[in-house]
């Protein structure tokens, strides 16, 4: 579902704000419904109002390249691209039988760099991909 959330992007004046950081595992509607309206907020002032807001999203995929045995993302909005707490989590890896394995992945220059000891010819990644994903990926604002 994310997925296609994340395509609708391409339709003018639409945005995306993720939640994923404040639900609770067995309930669909958040109660910190505060921090969600605040986001939403600053998507519509400064991509809507046009108003100087320090970021209007959190990081959102742009492009991934393969180098070897690591996969190099690239995002939009991604100043200050960090941990909220430790280690990244939440990315997992795979080669050409698509079989998905649990993935270490630093960041560099704005950039995640994904990579798995088990994997020597990744072909695709993902993040927080599960229903109850484990995510920590924040841009310089902090937004997930």
């Amino acid at each position: 579902m994310r997925e296609s959330m994340l395509k609708a992007l391409v339709v003018p004046k639409t945005g995306m704000v993720v939640a994923i950081d404040v639900g609770e595992e067995n309930n669909i509607h958040p109660q910190n419904k505060q921090v969600i309206g605040q986001r939403f907020a600053l998507w519509a002032l400064g991509e809507v109002y046009g108003k100087d807001v320090a970021e209007t999203s959190g990081p959102l995929p742009q492009s991934s390249e393969i180098q070897g045995d690591k996969v190099i993302v690239s995002f939009r909005h991604a100043s200050g691209l960090r941990a909220r707490d430790g280690q990244l989590k939440g990315f997992t890896i795979a080669g050409p039988d698509q079989n998905f394995v649990p993935a270490q992945a630093t960041i560099e220059n704005d950039k995640v760099i994904v990579y798995s000891p088990d994997i020597k010819n990744p072909v695709a990644v993902r993040y927080a991909w599960s229903e109850v994903p484990e995510c920590n990926l924040v841009n310089g604002a902090g937004l997930p």
